[in-house]
């Protein structure tokens, strides 16, 4: 997930900026690239992401319904 820049696509480079914002110069220096990158793999991510998908597509159709019965279109 790691890019040629240094920078990661997962969002810890804002982190960095919330922990310079709230760090003050006695504690203790808290590194957010420390430690292994956040990877999920494509079929995992896929399985736990379908049920959103169908959720938003039977909230689409329950919305068309909806509509249909409200004003008669």
């Amino acid at each position: 997930m790691g890019s040629s820049s240094g920078k990661e696509s997962c969002g810890r480079c804002g982190l960095t900026t919330v922990v310079d914002a709230v760090e003050d110069e006695d504690s203790e220096r808290y590194d957010p690239f420390e430690g292994g990158y956040i990877e999920v793999d494509e079929r995992e991510l896929r399985l736990v992401s379908a049920p959103a998908v169908y959720a938003g597509r039977l909230k689409g159709w329950l919305d068309r319904r909806a509509e249909r019965l409200i004003y008669g279109r």
